[in-house]
């Protein structure tokens, strides 16, 4: 494991891969952490790319460096934490890939900081949350998939997710991948992660913050307002469904419209943990991506 700093962030990540390799950041969803990527990862390094496999803030041992920085979960602080990483790594342009809160902060930074994005693999599609939208119904079937986000809108969620981490968390992995099956040491090496002091705030305030029912970071007013104007996608993309996954019933293929270069859809036999049900899939999406950029070649 390794350590770098940005402005808000002491961010604890995973190197795979040549030092000179072509760059790709690959970022896990909540509830899971970097070992989602445990053997995309190594998929990826072979073909020469530097892998680097951040745990998001609020998860393992990334910290926050000031005792006073809101515990922010908001969509522009997960994307600007990825440019970041880039900046304190000395990387100018990577390819970014991601899945639940990775997929959304790897859209975020890709509509937001294009310039610094060779090219994005998404799980479920132009994942920049809708505010606005998220205020009114969805269908129940949906509702009761997001049971979860609910709940955690009352500080009865809060003392449930304090008090009950593990087994909330366990029930989300079972009820989101239906079909894979995960053994005790698979799941208690990840939630490990949830043990970091700002967990319980971090996840709290992103549901909330969705759901219109918390103010964001002040300094991040700005870039939220950016991204309610739906800003489209503007570099090379490859978005992925997952056939059994309940929270994205029907797909996402309709968000084609939100990418304007060269872009391909994907479904996948899977529920919502892609990377870890279907490792070959996700790896090879980046690739795909990864050749149809030059710029990314070493």
């Amino acid at each position: 494991m390794r350590e770098v700093d940005t402005d808000t962030l002491r961010i604890a990540y995973l190197e795979f891969g040549p030092d000179n390799g072509w760059p790709v950041v690959l970022s896990h969803g909540f509830p899971y952490d970097v070992h989602a990527y445990d053997e995309v990862a190594p998929r990826l390094a072979d073909a020469g790319a530097r892998v680097i496999v951040p745990y998001l803030r609020g998860f393992g041992p990334t910290r926050f460096l000031s005792a006073a920085a809101m515990r922010s979960g908001q969509q522009s602080a997960l994307g600007r934490d990825l440019v970041g990483l880039l900046d304190a790594l000395g990387i100018e342009r990577a390819l970014l890939a991601g899945y639940d809160w990775g997929g959304l902060a790897s859209c975020v930074a890709s509509a937001l900081w294009p310039e610094r994005v060779a090219g994005l693999v998404s799980y479920a599609g132009y994942d920049v949350i809708d505010v606005e939208r998220l205020g009114h119904a969805y269908p129940p079937a949906l509702e009761q998939a997001l049971w979860y986000q609910h709940l955690f809108q009352h500080e009865r969620g809060r003392e449930c997710l304090a008090l009950h981490r593990r087994e909330l968390c366990r029930t989300l992995w079972k009820q989101w991948s239906p079909t894979w099956s995960f053994d005790d040491a698979t799941f208690e090496r990840t939630a490990a992660s949830f043990d970091n002091p700002d967990f319980v705030d971090v996840v709290i305030h992103s549901y909330r913050f969705d759901f219109g029912l918390a103010a964001g970071d002040p300094a991040l007013t700005a870039l939220e307002a950016r991204l309610a104007r739906k800003p489209p996608i503007t570099v090379p993309a490859i978005t992925i469904d997952g056939t059994k996954d309940p929270l994205k019933p029907g797909g996402t293929a309709d968000h084609a419209g939100m990418f304007t270069a060269r872009y391909e859809h994907r479904v996948v036999e899977c529920g919502h943990n892609l990377p870890w049900e279907a490792p070959g899939d996700f790896a090879e999406a980046v690739l795909a991506v990864r050749a149809w950029n030059s710029e990314l070649r070493t």
